[in-house]
C-alpha cells in the first residue's frame, strides 16, 4: 500500500531537488524545465500526494490581504528588539502594512521553520535579525528565490545581497571602551556575543581598536564568549580572581547587570573598583543600584528604517538591484556605573 502522507519535502528529498522547485513544478510552473516538471508531478502521483490544505488555504487568503509583512525578532525579552518591533509596526501601518510577527528564539532550525512558514503565507516581504548560530542561509536563498524581498536588521546576513540597517556598532563599542578608560580603567574586559556575528566582529574592533588609541594593551583574555546575564553571573567571579579587570564593556545590559549583580555580591564597589559599561539602554539600566552607563541603540529608529526599505522595495521606490544599507548613530549614555571622566 502506498503512503498517502507523503509531502513536499518528502518528494524533494527523494529526488534530491528543492522544496521550492517541487513547489513550482507541481504547479507547472515554466521557470521548472517541462521533463523536471513531469518527473516529479509522476512520482507525486504515484506516492499519492495531497497538497497541504492548511498551506492552500493561507496561499489562498493572499489577495485577502496583500499587504502582510512576516517579521523575525530573535527574542521578544530584549528591549531592543521589542523597541524595534514597535517600529517596524507603526510604520507598517502608516503605509498600509500588517505584520505577522514570529521570535526565532535565536536557533537557526527555529528560524528556517519561521521563514518556510512565511514562504507558505506568501507575505510580500520579511524583516529579519537573525539568529546567533545561522551560519547557512539557504532558506533566506529560497524566500528570495520566490520572489520575496528581506531587510536584515542589526544582525545581518553578509552573504546575501539585501537592504540592512543597523546600528553603529563599532563607533558604540569604541565610544563604550574609550569611557572606560577615561575614567580611569587599564584593564577592561569585554563580554561579547558569538564572533560569527557582524555586530560582535564590529563591536569587538571598536574596543580593540580604543585600547590602541589609549595605548593600553590588547589581551586575549580579557576577551570572553558571554551574551547574557546567567552566564555573566557564572563565569565573572573566576575572571575577577584571574585576569583582575577593573571594567567591564559587554555586548549587552542583561549581561552588564550579570555583572553588576556579582561583582556586587563578591564585595567591590560600583564604580571605585569596578566600572561597568553596557549596550542597549533598555528600562532595566535605570532600574539597578547605581544607573548603568550604556550605549542607546535606537531600536525604534531601526525598526522604521527597516520597514521604510522593504516597502520602497516592493512599491517599487528601490530600483531592481538596488538595496538600502543604512547604519543608524548610537549615543554613549552615562550613569553610575563609570566614573567620572577625566580631562583629556
Amino acid at each position: 500500500m502506498q503512503d498517502t502522507t507523503v509531502t513536499i519535502k518528502d518528494i524533494a528529498k527523494s529526488l534530491g531537488v528543492s522544496v521550492s522547485t517541487v513547489s513550482r513544478a507541481l504547479k507547472d510552473s515554466p521557470s521548472i524545465s517541462e521533463e523536471r516538471r513531469k518527473l516529479i508531478q509522476a512520482y507525486a502521483r504515484e506516492h499519492r500526494y495531497q497538497p497541504n490544505m492548511l498551506a492552500s488555504t493561507l496561499r489562498s487568503q493572499r489577495h485577502a490581504r496583500p499587504n502582510l509583512i512576516g517579521v523575525v525578532v530573535p527574542q521578544f525579552i530584549h528591549y531592543f528588539f521589542s523597541t524595534v518591533l514597535t517600529g517596524i509596526e507603526e510604520t507598517c501601518a502608516r503605509y498600509g502594512y500588517r505584520i505577522m510577527v514570529a521570535q526565532s528564539n535565536d536557533t537557526y532550525l527555529r528560524e528556517k521553520e519561521i521563514i518556510e512558514a512565511f514562504r507558505l503565507t506568501q507575505v510580500k516581504g520579511i524583516i529579519i535579525s537573525q539568529a546567533k548560530d545561522t551560519i547557512e542561509y539557504s532558506h533566506f536563498e529560497e524566500a528570495q528565490k520566490d520572489n520575496i524581498p528581506l531587510v536584515f536588521y542589526d544582525r545581518i546576513c553578509t552573504e546575501l545581497r539585501t537592504s540592512r540597517i543597523v546600528v553603529d556598532d563599532y563607533q558604540g563599542a569604541f565610544s563604550a571602551t574609550e569611557c572606560l578608560i577615561k575614567s580611569g580603567c587599564k584593564r577592561i574586559c569585554y563580554y561579547t556575543a558569538p564572533m560569527n556575528l557582524e555586530i560582535s566582529k564590529n563591536r569587538f574592533n571598536g574596543y580593540k581598536d580604543a585600547l590602541q588609541k589609549y595605548g593600553l594593551k590588547f589581551d586575549t583574555n580579557m576577551v570572553k564568549q558571554c551574551d547574557n546575564r546567567e552566564s555573566a553571573e557564572e563565569i565573572t567571579p573566576e575572571t575577577l580572581r584571574t585576569i583582575k579587570p577593573d571594567g567591564f564593556f559587554t555586548t549587552n545590559d542583561d549581561t552588564a547587570l550579570g555583572v553588576l549583580y556579582t561583582v556586587k555580591r563578591l564585595g567591590y564597589k560600583v564604580p571605585d573598583d569596578i566600572s561597568i559599561c553596557g549596550f542597549s539602554d533598555g528600562v532595566r539600566a535605570v532600574s539597578c543600584e547605581p544607573q548603568l552607563t550604556t550605549i542607546e541603540q535606537r531600536g525604534r529608529k531601526v525598526g522604521e528604517e527597516a520597514a521604510i526599505a522593504l516597502i520602497e522595495q516592493l512599491e517599487g521606490n528601490i530600483p531592481d538591484g538596488k538595496y538600502k544599507n543604512q547604519i543608524i548613530k548610537t549615543k554613549l549614555v552615562i550613569r553610575g556605573t563609570t566614573r567620572s571622566l577625566n580631562n583629556e
